[in-house]
């Protein structure tokens, strides 16, 4: 006989993992939304809260198989890409928004990591996106003279 409420047995392990994500993804988005790129406080955890709930509920309904779970991930990959695709903005020659895109996918596949059970692989990629969006610095620009020094040579 169907329950009529649903299928509690694992609720607890559910709500975890999802936490989990959330709490993963939250400082991802905070970045985000203090460096005002589009996507921000809301999207990264709910990107990866979806993620892990969807790899959950393949895991509950559908089972371990590996063909199956191949496929639920490429459903993630590629859904959680057209989300990204739509942080990118190119303005003439400038193109912004490839971090906050990056970072969208990488909330994904850390939702689900932790879906799945290795928080271990979630938890690194959220401290190296975090490091990446925080700590980074200007890379270092040829210096002018080098560029004009090249420019008087060919004008003999």
């Amino acid at each position: 006989m169907p329950l009529v409420f649903g299928i509690w047995d694992d609720s607890l392990e559910h709500l975890v993992h999802l936490l989990v994500a959330f709490l993963l993804a939250l400082p991802i988005g905070w970045n985000r939304a203090r460096e005002e790129q589009g996507a921000g406080i809301r999207t990264f955890p709910l990107v990866a809260m979806a993620s892990c709930g969807l790899v959950q509920t393949a895991v509950s309904v559908l089972g371990t198989s590996a063909t199956t779970q191949a496929n639920i991930l490429q459903g993630v990959i590629t859904g959680i890409g057209f989300i990204g695709a739509g942080a990118i903005m190119r303005q003439g020659e400038a193109t912004t928004g490839n971090a906050t895109a990056a970072s969208i996918w990488t909330v994904g596949i850390i939702g689900a990591a932790v879906g799945y059970g290795y928080f271990d692989i979630g938890i690194i990629l959220a401290v190296a996106n975090l490091a990446m969006l925080k700590f980074r610095g200007p890379l270092p620009r040829r210096p002018a003279v080098a560029a004009d020094a090249r420019s008087d040579h060919h004008k003999d």
